[in-house]
């Protein structure tokens, strides 16, 4: 009667630890749009970092899915083959435990982890701004065409404004995500200063919004 109750205690914290194990998993679960991507192959990249054959695996579409398990939490791109990319958009995904749901089209996305999920949201807000700051832009350009410099110089402070407004999500994003994959990225891109060598050996600190010197 012992042995027995000694063989079903190490049966069960051996599925304790699969179990554990399995929890600090990072799994990638990911459908592909489209009937003339079978049997093509995709690619998961590393975001950083030198792209080899050691760093970067790739799989094949089946019915249209595709699944990785990255051993490396770090930030990674997931790309089609470059013969069939054109109109499919890349998805950058970062590998943390748990399981991911990606969706590869012509807008792709990544659901499913704290981090990706974040990442989605952050995606989203960047595409609205592009097209938003970018109307405003092509607007600026029409008004100086026209000689309109006045109007066209209302428009461009109100382009700062957006855009600004933008990054000042971006880090605020970024702070809620301290000590993150994500929230280094996001501080990486959007810092609040930046270090400017001048001719004479200088090295000022700069405000990244104004572009003037932090006194």
């Amino acid at each position: 009667m012992r042995r027995i109750l000694f063989f079903i205690m190490m049966a069960l914290i051996a599925m304790m630890v699969v179990s554990c194990q399995n929890s600090r998993e990072c799994r990638i679960h990911g459908t592909v749009v489209g009937e003339q991507y079978e049997g093509k192959r995709i690619f998961l990249v590393p975001f950083t970092g030198p792209a080899t054959a050691e760093t970067v695996d790739s799989i094949e579409i089946k019915d249209g899915k595709f699944e990785f398990t990255p051993d490396s939490m770090q930030m990674y791109k997931i790309l089609l083959d470059y013969h069939y990319r054109f109109g499919i958009q890349p998805l950058i995904v970062i590998a943390e435990p748990g399981d991911i749901q990606v969706r590869i089209d012509t807008v792709s996305s990544a659901v499913g982890t704290p981090q990706n999920d974040s990442l989605q949201v952050w995606k989203e807000l960047t595409e609205a701004h592009g097209r938003e700051y970018g109307a405003l832009n092509r607007l600026i350009a029409a008004k100086k065409q026209h000689n309109d410099t006045i109007e066209a110089a209302k428009i461009k402070e109100q382009a700062r404004k957006i855009h600004l407004a933008y990054k000042n999500r971006s880090r605020a994003m970024a702070a809620n995500m301290e000590g993150t994959i994500l929230g280094d990225f996001l501080k990486g891109m959007f810092p609040l200063t930046y270090q400017r060598k001048y001719p004479d050996g200088r090295i000022v600190t700069m405000n990244a919004d104004t572009n003037e010197p932090v006194e």
